[in-house]
């Protein structure tokens, strides 16, 4: 995820999370008033890796020597020197605070020696612009990193040149990372985590990774214990700048052992490849430049790609969960097929729980429509802590502010209003504008039939 991607929108729930904090140009703006402040996520607890280290390993190997285009890197590139960050531009009221947090998290958990400089030497800069600044340079991406550059003006005028192009890479010496001031606080720091773990680490996003932010599939937004695991690796002192995939390859099998004892233990289990032609499909099927129509063939054929392959994880969800978002508005029931298909693919591992519950998101909203609270309460369980422990507050106050109208619908008003006031503080975080925060309020209020009838 060299640039993080603006994902197309659809439908209820919709898919992006890149929210401007400015009001919409309307005048059927929702009158302002006060909303609780903002909450914020406490300490981290990453699940750990679930992988062999051989699985490890592989994982490793191609996150490293591949670029997301399919092309291979001929040596392995790391700063091979403790690592000074600084940040410039205007930034976000929250950008500081989690950035502390992540770079305490890289020290700890990655072992990796980073720290915050005032310093013009600081070998990566962290420039805050707008979001209209970034889609002038990338009109795809919320936010980006780059090669050999210090700046938004020295990557204009070096774009086209060798030095900003990763597959030229050889040594990592200095790199920017241009991060939007403009959007939710969450995509804020989903930006800080994902380019800034690029910026040291792999190059490549791998869709069969279903626990990592290297994943073009967004659904993990922070960095999880497998990505540190990963980050480790990286800085191990049996690796350095210049070793081919070869030598890599020989010397990961004695760092896994060192640094992820459990991993020796598990048994190989790797997933297969991930055909260009499924990632072709998903990506004109979630991408912005399409047709309905087109996106819809797109879709579909990455579902029959799948169940061609016999794949029985979450790319195959993926699939069905993408064809239920495009439906859901127009015909809800088959929505509802999609989605239950596509949690049986997830099966219940502890590695696709974040899955289940972006799902289950959809699949209690549906139940909401039909006056069905407890149905929807049942899915919305499980779900609510695990959005929180994976730190996603746009889904987490989704899931709350649904809770809150399936307590409705059972007749219990005192903790459907307790719930919808406590999610509140998360969607602000999340969504950023108040305006923002009212409007997801109001969508979902509006899926309980009482609200409709005056019930």
């Amino acid at each position: 995820m060299i640039w993080r991607a603006v994902l197309i929108s659809t439908l209820l729930l919709g898919g992006c999370n890149t929210i401007p904090l400015e009001p919409p140009p309307t005048r059927a703006r929702i009158a302002d008033s006060a909303l609780p402040p903002v909450k914020r996520f406490g300490t981290t607890r990453p699940l750990p890796p679930q992988r062999s280290n051989s699985d490890m390993a592989r994982d490793f190997l191609d996150l490293h020597f591949k670029l997301e285009g399919g092309s291979s890197l001929p040596v392995f590139t790391r700063f091979d020197q403790p690592i000074t960050l600084r940040v410039t531009g205007r930034p976000a009221k929250n950008l500081t605070p989690d950035l502390t947090r992540l770079l305490s998290r890289l020290q700890s958990e990655a072992g990796i020696k980073i720290h915050r400089v005032d310093s013009s030497n600081a070998v990566i800069t962290i420039e805050s612009v707008s979001s209209a600044q970034i889609r002038r340079v990338l009109p795809k991406a919320a936010c980006f990193v780059v090669p050999n550059v210090g700046s938004l003006a020295e990557y204009r005028r070096n774009r086209r040149r060798a030095k900003t192009n990763w597959s030229q890479l050889r040594k990592r010496a200095r790199l920017a990372i241009f991060i939007p001031n403009d959007v939710s606080p969450q995509e804020v720091r989903d930006c800080l985590h994902e380019e800034l773990a690029q910026a040291i680490g792999p190059l490549n996003d791998l869709y069969r990774l279903p626990d990592s932010v290297f994943n073009d599939d967004n659904v993990h937004t922070v960095l999880t214990g497998f990505d540190m695991l990963i980050l480790r690796a990286t800085y191990a002192p049996e690796l350095a700048t210049g070793m081919t995939r070869a030598e890599v390859s020989a010397r990961l099998p004695a760092v896994m052992r060192r640094i992820n004892p459990r991993g020796a233990s598990r048994p190989s289990a790797p997933l297969q490849e991930t055909p260009r032609e499924w990632v072709t499909a998903v990506e004109t099927a979630i991408g912005p430049n399409a047709t309905g129509q087109t996106r819809r063939r797109a879709a579909n054929q990455a579902a029959d790609i799948a169940k061609r392959l016999g794949w029985q994880d979450h790319r195959r969800s993926f699939s069905h969960f993408i064809l239920g978002r495009m439906v859901q508005g127009s015909d809800p029931d088959l929505a509802q097929d999609h989605f239950k298909t596509a949690m049986r693919h997830l099966g219940n591992a502890p590695i696709t729980q974040l899955h289940r519950a972006q799902i289950a998101a959809r699949m209690a909203a549906f139940e909401i429509t039909r006056g069905n609270g407890r149905a929807a309460q049942a899915l919305l369980r499980p779900s609510i802590p695990t959005a929180a422990r994976f730190e996603n507050a746009t889904l987490l106050s989704t899931l709350m502010l649904l809770q809150a109208e399936a307590l409705a619908l059972s007749g219990d008003f005192d903790a459907a209003r307790a719930v919808r006031l406590d999610s509140l503080g998360w969607a602000r975080y999340g969504f950023g504008s108040d305006w923002a925060v009212r409007a997801r309020l109001n969508e979902i209020a509006a899926l309980n039939p009482n609200t409709l009838t005056g019930g």
